[in-house]
């Protein structure tokens, strides 16, 4: 006998069963959304544009404002939409997408930092083989490898999702 799993759609209860703190909520929102967006943006614009980007450690703060700039865009637009909305629901489906995303982009983000945290590491205790240790290929080699833990962790947490219930 297989085993089926009948949820089609989630109903989001939301914030507050008031509209003025809904509204209220939804600017709130609406305005961090915008500032994280354009504080990404330019952070990624200003190292892209410039000779930062030869440098390892602007070179991993680009791509970390990146998995940010995409990891705050999985959840939140939903979440500003739903505070004016009617009804509120979500469903199965796009649900697992946005557990997939957000712990995607998250993972992501860890690993990032973790490579960061390496480079300062050669940076302070190795400043002699810094650039030797530090090139354009292995720092590209620890993106790669940030991308595919932030897959395999994702992949692992939509699975258990899935199957456990």
């Amino acid at each position: 006998m297989e085993k089926r799993n009948n949820i089609t759609e989630f109903i989001l209860l939301g914030l507050s069963q008031q509209r003025e703190v809904e509204i209220l909520c939804f600017l709130l929102f609406l305005l961090c959304y915008i500032a994280i967006l354009a504080g990404n943006l330019l952070i990624m614009i200003s190292i892209t544009c410039s000779e930062l980007i030869n440098q390892p450690m602007y070179f991993f703060l680009s791509f970390l404002s990146l998995s940010d700039l995409c990891y705050t865009t999985t959840v939140t637009p939903k979440l500003i939409i739903d505070l004016l909305a009617e009804k509120k629901t979500i469903s199965y489906n796009c649900c697992m997408t946005q557990l997939f995303t957000m712990h995607f982009f998250g993972g992501i983000e860890v690993f990032i930092l973790t490579g960061m945290a390496y480079d300062r590491y050669v940076a302070i205790c190795k400043p002699l083989h810094y650039t030797v240790i530090m090139s354009r290929q292995r720092c590209e080699a620890l993106i790669a490898a940030s991308c595919a833990g932030g897959f395999l962790h994702s992949f692992g947490q939509f699975m258990l999702a899935i199957f456990l219930p």
